[in-house]
């Protein structure tokens, strides 16, 4: 399995999110703390992906190599900063390619996208979910992979309207219902917002007046980290969050659910389409 994280809120250097705390990706990388039966470590690739630019579209730094014997990418990102994060550390799952473009964030436009987990019974299973999608978004796939094919499906959903939380919920309750025992944790963010799944693997989240953070594991022992419940969706912004469960799995699981509203009293949680 992978380890990820996203970030929106005041301007931080890449290395402070990603390098510096305690328990950061980079150390995530060779010493997770909880795998959940989904590997050892992440050694098959990392990336992160942040907006030079508020409100304009991601850049990504993409490598195939872990991340502690990427010399290059310390300094890059000790001098990066953004008001907006994702970042992944890739443990690949058997079979699958070692790529730079296998390694997450995904992106078009404003959206990063990050998978977390593995889906059961690969390709066959999701084949008749991949037919849906246009013929060009196959043959443009960044690789041949669970987690890129997903990312296909939520960007199709999003390109159709859709909000963000429900792209999240109908992909996941959909590909569980064609591949039973899949781990599903999808990482989204617009820059300005985090959606993410729990999906039968670790997922927190920590929100404050500065910003918002979701993570696979806990970046520090500080205060107000919470767990995301399994098979529930977090939506995050600056000052809240807020979790909905997600659909049952069901042989007729319908295409979507509920967007969740992060609020605390005050503004919704929305994603820029």
């Amino acid at each position: 399995m992978c380890r990820h994280l996203a970030y929106v809120g005041a301007s931080v250097t890449l290395a402070s999110l990603v390098l510096e705390p305690p328990h950061s990706l980079l150390h995530q990388s060779y010493a997770p703390a909880d795998m959940r039966g989904g590997g050892t470590i992440n050694a098959d690739g990392f990336g992160a992906g942040w907006y030079p630019e508020p409100g304009g579209p991601a850049a990504r730094y993409r490598s195939a190599q872990p991340m502690w014997s990427d010399a290059s990418f310390a300094a890059v990102a000790a001098a990066t900063r953004s008001g907006g994060v994702l970042a992944a550390a890739r443990s690949a799952t058997v079979g699958m390619p070692v790529t730079d473009t296998a390694a997450a964030p995904f992106a078009e436009g404003r959206w990063l996208f990050s998978h977390n987990g593995v889906v059961r019974g690969w390709p066959h299973s999701v084949a008749p979910l991949a037919q849906a999608l246009p013929v060009a978004d196959l043959l443009t796939l960044d690789a041949p992979t669970d987690a890129a094919l997903l990312w296909a499906l939520v960007r199709h959903r999003l390109r159709a309207g859709a909000e963000p939380g429900d792209a999240l919920a109908g992909v996941v309750t959909e590909v569980a219902a064609v591949a039973p025992g899949s781990r599903l944790n999808l990482l989204l963010t617009d820059g300005t917002a985090i959606w993410a799944t729990a999906w039968h693997h670790s997922l927190c989240v920590r929100t404050d007046a500065h910003g918002a953070l979701v993570a696979s594991e806990p970046l520090d022992a500080g205060p107000g980290w919470q767990e995301v419940p399994d098979r529930h969706l977090v939506a995050a912004a600056p000052g809240s969050h807020r979790c909905t469960p997600l659909a049952p799995v069901t042989a007729t699981t319908p295409a979507a659910t509920p967007a969740p509203r992060a609020t605390a009293g005050a503004s919704t949680v929305r994603g820029a389409r």
